[in-house]
């Protein structure tokens, strides 16, 4: 592995920054106070093909490896986690299933509209009874002639309030005539699709999260994703890849918190000198660094074993565990040693503060990702 970032990667890195940089920081703090979704700026992050990050060339996107997937949502998150959380929900898991398992009709269709960001993709898993539980989901899907018919609730689906297609998980019968999950891929078009009110959230409020309803929702049977059952297997596989993702936006929450910190100990004075001169908070500082480099590593080993071809489920969930973990202890510490300052809307470090919390909880909570990591390792202990 290679623990310097190649030259592509650099590349990649200051393009992003710079376009972070100059079109979302002027309205960050802004769209997260009026909780609006920033159609103007997402319009010209579709020309730069960061809705199709890893789709093939083919079928119109960027095709570029994992780690440089990971640096455009690490760099967009930097600045403003809502859109960085829009762009890695709609790559992880909107887009990724149909790389893995679409059918060929169903790429053709659809994959090149969702590099373009032409539509925008969701992943609609969890419901008021099924969350970490995912085996729970109660939707409904009964097949009827050559359509399938779709009854249930999905909720806390991020960009729900603006997706055109969404990836529903639901109850369908087996030949066996036992109840399995399967994924369809529901327009918001079809008749039966129906979104709730936006979510008001402690963080990430410039995304449009909402509640998702299916009243006799009417979907061609060409629109089933896999095989009938193939639901779990297409949501764990989904959720490996998603987490991620997630880390990735969990990182560039604790770098864009680490740096607003640095930046106010040089300059805030205090005993005559700028506190970051004092010995306490160069603690803060080291540890800060210290545990953002960790957490950097551990993602893009994971990235780098996702592009090789090996099983990376356990390295995800690490990566996302820790890297989640480190941007609330970092954001914290960032408020902290902003003292005051730190708890008003003035400074972005209680933005960053609020957005790094639901790292821990979506994509799987860091109690399922400790679950999905001991199961990985005990699994091999036992062999």
């Amino acid at each position: 592995m290679q623990f310097n970032p190649c030259m592509k990667h650099k590349l990649i890195r200051n393009s992003v920054r710079h376009f972070a940089e100059t079109e979302l920081a002027p309205i960050a703090a802004e769209i997260d106070r009026n909780a609006t979704f920033p159609r103007d700026v997402i319009e010209k992050m579709k020309a730069l093909n960061y809705f199709g990050l890893q789709v093939p060339k083919e079928f119109g996107g960027a095709a570029i490896d994992s780690i440089s997937a990971a640096i455009v949502v690490e760099e967009i998150s930097r600045v403003c986690a809502a859109v960085g959380l829009c762009i890695t929900v709609h790559n992880g898991v909107a887009v990724y299933p149909f790389l893995q398992f679409a059918s060929p009709q169903q790429k053709d269709t659809y994959l090149p509209k969702l590099a373009s960001g032409e539509i925008i993709g969701a992943f609609s898993l969890t419901e008021a009874n099924a969350g970490s539980d995912a085996g729970s989901v109660e939707t409904t899907a009964v097949k009827n002639s050559h359509e399938f018919i779709l009854n249930g609730t999905k909720i806390f689906v991020t960009n729900g309030g603006i997706c055109d297609l969404s990836l529903i998980f639901a109850l369908t019968n087996t030949d066996q005539t036992r109840l399995q999950s399967s994924v369809f891929i529901v327009e918001s078009s079809f008749p039966g699709f129906l979104r709730g009110e936006l979510e008001d959230l402690c963080g990430m409020r410039a995304n449009p999260v909402s509640s998702l309803f299916l009243e006799d929702c009417r979907v061609p049977e060409k629109n089933l994703l896999g095989k009938l059952g193939d639901g779990m297997k297409i949501g764990l596989a989904t959720l490996d890849n998603g987490r991620i993702g997630v880390a990735a936006q969990a990182l560039g929450i604790a770098q864009g918190a680490f740096e607003a910190a640095v930046k106010y100990a040089k300059e805030r004075q205090q005993f005559k000198k700028p506190i970051a001169s004092l010995q306490t908070i160069q603690n803060y500082i080291a540890d800060m660094a210290t545990e953002q480099a960790a957490a950097r590593l551990l993602l893009y080993r994971a990235c780098s074993l996702k592009d090789e071809g090996s099983p990376f489920g356990c390295e995800a969930a690490m990566a996302k565990l820790y890297c989640s973990q480190v941007a609330s202890r970092i954001t914290s510490l960032a408020v902290q040693i902003h003292g005051g300052y730190g708890y008003s809307k003035e400074y972005d470090v209680e933005r960053y503060f609020r957005d790094a919390k639901v790292t821990e909880i979506y994509e799987g909570t860091s109690e399922i990702q400790r679950l999905v990591i001991a199961r990985s390792v005990l699994s091999k202990l036992l062999l």
